[in-house]
């Protein structure tokens, strides 16, 4: 889109401007085109999925990151209702049923659960599933929760290719992947299209600094978490407190992140996962500074 393009598309009515990406520039003097969406858990007005969609629609977001295992029904009729994107499905029982788990058969429903999101996002018209690969722990080695997921996924990897789905490996606190150098190993050593990572801001401060690990990972890259997190709270509090800050007032360097994600040439979904959006005000604040952010 060039600057005549863009300053015609500025002429639209505002209800057709809110389901548009958002543009800002990058350094080079190229348009930044990435889209605004929210994720399931931090969307806290409605009580109904249309209720949920609806909200998010108001608070100017262009899309919506749904959990796995909802009502089909609802969720494709909110979307079409509300012309809402979405972009990426997150697995709710990945949680419940890790694929490093000792047990075969709760690997096993691990994956019968990856392949019921792989197929909620193709029914939704998403490119992206949401997956939290296992955990270490007391109980289950890092080594073999390595081995054991790596197992599982390749499972449904001809699935997950058949249906155009990209399994994309998140980062949390499970005590896994905990350097971008290994995190990239893990995701090439699959050498498939389809399996890439899903990198969360926040997530990772404990560990480094995110434009470090997003330079690293570069186009292994298919979505990103917008997630703020204090250091300061973490080191008084407890490292959990760390999240208890508005977006933006954390120790995030979101313009580091931005020129980061701009030298990768990403150009895909900013998606928020973050409190704060529990009241109509909440998710336009939200959405106010998620907007900052993909400007910065």
């Amino acid at each position: 889109m060039n600057r005549r393009q863009f300053a015609k598309k500025s002429l639209l009515t505002s209800a057709f401007l809110s389901s548009l990406p958002l543009t800002g520039f990058m350094n080079t003097g190229q348009e930044r085109y990435i889209k605004k969406g929210i994720m399931w858990g931090s969307i806290g007005v409605g009580e109904t999925i249309e209720e949920k969609f609806m909200a998010s629609k108001q608070a100017g977001f262009d899309g919506i990151e749904p959990m796995s295992h909802l009502s089909r029904e609802e969720v494709l009729a909110a979307r079409d209702k509300t012309g809402l994107k979405i972009p990426s499905v997150c697995g709710a029982l990945h949680g419940r049923y890790p694929l490093s788990d000792p047990d075969p058969s709760i690997r096993q429903q691990g994956v019968d659960a990856l392949r019921h999101t792989i197929e909620d996002a193709s029914i939704y018209g998403a490119d992206t599933v949401l997956l939290v690969p296992g955990r270490v722990n007391a109980d289950v080695s890092y080594d073999h929760c390595w081995n054991r997921s790596i197992a599982e996924i390749r499972k449904v990897i001809p699935y997950a290719e058949r249906l155009n789905i990209i399994i994309a490996i998140e980062n949390v606190w499970n005590n896994f992947l905990l350097s971008p150098l290994e995190a990239a190993l893990y995701v090439d050593q699959f050498e498939s299209p389809n399996v890439r990572f899903y990198f969360d801001c926040g997530n990772i401060l404990v560990y480094g600094w995110p434009e470090q690990w997003i330079r690293i990972l570069g186009k292994r890259i298919a979505k990103v978490h917008i997630k703020e997190y204090s250091m300061k709270l973490a080191e008084s509090e407890g490292r959990r407190a760390g999240f208890r800050v508005d977006l933006m007032d954390g120790d995030v360097n979101w313009t580091a992140v931005m020129k980061a994600l701009d030298a990768t040439g990403y150009s895909d979904w900013a998606i928020i996962e973050q409190s704060g959006g529990d009241t109509v005000n909440g998710l336009a604040d939200l959405s106010r500074r998620l907007t900052e952010i993909l400007r910065s």
